[in-house]
């Protein structure tokens, strides 16, 4: 792989991160606004009910989570198709 399409492949994945995680920011509060009829809760906040910080805190790990296995799935495609890293085969071990 030439060195520009290295560089070319870490920009895209920095753009598709960023990205992605502004869009998942602004679905999980819209989300939880349409859900609750409230904005999002700080966890942090003494104020807050421990089951609404929890559920906050549960429902941004996953959305996050889902979001961060999307972006790195389409940039282990993206470069897969530049001939960059081979396909990944399991690991066997005998003992």
């Amino acid at each position: 792989m030439k060195l520009t399409d290295k560089i070319l492949l870490k920009v895209s994945a920095a753009i598709l991160g960023t990205v992605a995680t502004v869009a998942t920011q602004k679905l999980l509060a819209s989300g939880w606004e349409f859900v609750t009829g409230e904005e999002p809760p700080e966890p942090g906040d003494p104020e807050v009910s421990a089951g609404a910080a929890f559920s906050w805190v549960l429902a941004s790990a996953v959305g996050y989570g889902l979001s961060q296995l999307a972006v790195q799935r389409a940039t282990a495609r993206m470069t897969t198709k530049r001939g960059g890293l081979p396909k990944a085969h399991p690991l066997q071990f005998k003992i």
